[in-house]
């Protein structure tokens, strides 16, 4: 049993016993022999990567809804946060939405090595699961270092209910992300913003910043990559 990932699972009143704190073991072996063959993660120590993936992850646990829920992670790359996330809160619905092929393909295997019945893989872009019928559906959508706050409110916001949270793993620079991201989240439905610490032990930089959906999103956005031309709102 990792003594981490139990306070951290704590928190958020989650018991992460030891059936579940195997999977995340098992999880990590997966991820950590997958990357000898694919670009997954630039972390490759077993220990680091306990800490920066899986506790990582668990950080935002205290911030999901108490109730089962539909998460989304977009941008999922290896599985961090999602696969974790689905592993500590097995009465959530999550997706994981990776436009790389090999990484999805990868996603997919992992699920169902870990006979993760709660996972689906969406193998898209985001811009594109927002304009589907997966729109304004999920409850949560979550990120880890995906790209800069305007973009991520264009391609998070579309998916999520009103009322509903968007939660971005960020670090340190995101202050100054924020400075012209306001603009893009009031377009797009999102209300008060929150940049809270994650408080992963050693990490002051780990923050989330959290999002509530306050309206619903112009049916306009997301754009098309090939209307956004790299160009945030």
């Amino acid at each position: 049993m990792d003594p981490l990932w139990t306070e951290l699972a704590a928190r958020a009143a989650v018991d992460l016993d030891e059936s579940r704190q195997r999977q995340l073991e098992r999880y990590l072996d997966l991820l950590l022999a997958a990357n000898k063959k694919m670009n997954l993660t630039r972390i490759t120590d077993p220990a680091a990567a306990r800490l920066l993936h899986v506790a990582d992850a668990l950080t935002v646990l205290p911030h999901l809804p108490t109730a089962g829920h539909r998460l989304a992670d977009i941008g999922s790359g290896g599985g961090v946060p999602g696969i974790v996330l689905a592993i500590a809160r097995p009465d959530a619905a999550v997706t994981l939405v990776e436009s790389t092929q090999k990484k999805a393909d990868f996603l997919s295997a992992a699920v169902a090595a870990l006979g993760l019945g709660n996972v689906m893989v969406e193998p898209r872009r985001a811009e594109e699961l927002g304009r589907s019928d997966a729109r304004e559906s999920f409850d949560v959508v979550v990120s880890r270092a995906v790209a800069r706050m305007p973009w991520l409110a264009e391609w998070m916001l579309p998916l999520l209910v009103k009322g509903g949270m968007m939660l971005a793993m960020k670090g340190p620079k995101v202050e100054q992300e924020m400075l012209v991201a306001g603009k893009a989240i009031g377009m797009l439905g999102g209300g008060q913003v929150q940049i809270l610490p994650a408080n992963l032990p050693g990490q002051d930089g780990h923050v989330i910043v959290k999002i509530g959906k306050i309206r619903r999103t112009d049916p306009r956005y997301p754009r098309a990559p090939s209307a956004a031309k790299g160009k945030a709102i």
